[in-house]
């Protein structure tokens, strides 16, 4: 008998078609799953919405005032040392890179102009969200996730307590009122350093910086920046306490919701600020 060759292996045509269609399977199942997390943490929204409502409308639903005072003082108060940090920084460093190419034209003094309407309108809310995040958001997606592994959430709904009236709509206005307090502070700060190196160490006259900067800054742009903080704000603390409600796996599962908070709240700082920065230029309020 003749030697048999072994024919190579065919992979079968509806294999072949399975392997070529796997990244797009992978596809739609993280676009299900991103859609569904909106959904949800809109829901969630939606619910924390109608208990404030509620709280405002009906004499016998009290949100808890001294849930609200501790919450702010833990989310807003404690942060803004480190919010004053960042953004004294910023101003510094926003003073001392756009002084030379200005210099180049003869326009130093313009750094005032340039500073005020980018501070007022994107980098103080922004700076004042993003160290927020970092600060206050994980430490509440932590602290509720903590609370649903230990069974604390499921001890509330067995008492007739809901949980998002009595954890979610605290952290969530905390967060929002915070942020738009935080927001001012931090476009004062940067401005107030941005002074402090334009007159000390550019020889830039405080008469002429502050006429500059009175000249370009209009109260839109202020508005702007309030506006933007109180909605990073509400990100903030509706991302938050979504990641940590939905938290599974004890410990690990803890970290996992902090983790995701941190990156979901960036993420939806930066594309919340863009669709403003297109309405308000839409609107021609520039």
């Amino acid at each position: 008998m003749g030697e048999q060759t072994n024919a190579p292996d065919r992979v079968p045509r509806s294999h072949r078609g399975a392997t070529l269609l796997t990244p797009f399977g992978f596809l739609g199942a993280r676009t299900i799953n991103i859609l569904e997390h909106i959904g949800t943490l809109v829901h969630l929204h939606f619910e924390a919405s109608s208990w404030v409502l509620l709280a405002a409308t009906t004499r016998n639903i009290r949100l808890g005032r001294t849930a609200l005072v501790t919450q702010i003082c833990r989310v807003g108060v404690q942060s803004v040392f480190i919010v004053s940090l960042v953004s004294f920084a910023v101003g510094l460093i926003l003073a001392l890179q756009l002084s030379p190419p200005l210099d180049e034209f003869g326009q130093k003094a313009l750094v005032a102009n340039i500073i005020s309407v980018a501070v007022l309108r994107e980098l103080g809310p922004l700076i004042g969200a993003i160290v927020l995040t970092g600060f206050a958001g994980a430490s509440i997606a932590a602290e509720i996730g903590t609370m649903v592994v230990s069974e604390e959430i499921e001890a509330l709904e067995a008492h007739a307590l809901n949980p998002v009236r009595f954890l979610v709509v605290p952290r969530v206005i905390a967060s929002t009122m915070s942020m738009t307090c935080l927001g001012v502070i931090a476009s004062t700060v940067a401005i107030a350093a941005s002074v402090i190196v334009a007159v000390s160490v550019l020889d830039i006259p405080f008469e002429t910086y502050w006429t500059n900067m009175l000249n370009q800054a209009k109260l839109v742009d202020f508005m702007t920046g309030v506006v933007k903080g109180g909605v990073f704000g509400l990100l903030i603390g509706v991302i938050a306490c979504g990641n940590g409600l939905k938290v599974t796996g004890g410990a690990a599962g803890v970290g996992q919701a902090t983790t995701n908070t941190v990156v979901e709240c960036v993420v939806a700082i930066v594309i919340a600020d863009l669709i403003f920065t297109a309405i308000f230029f839409a609107l021609k309020l520039f």
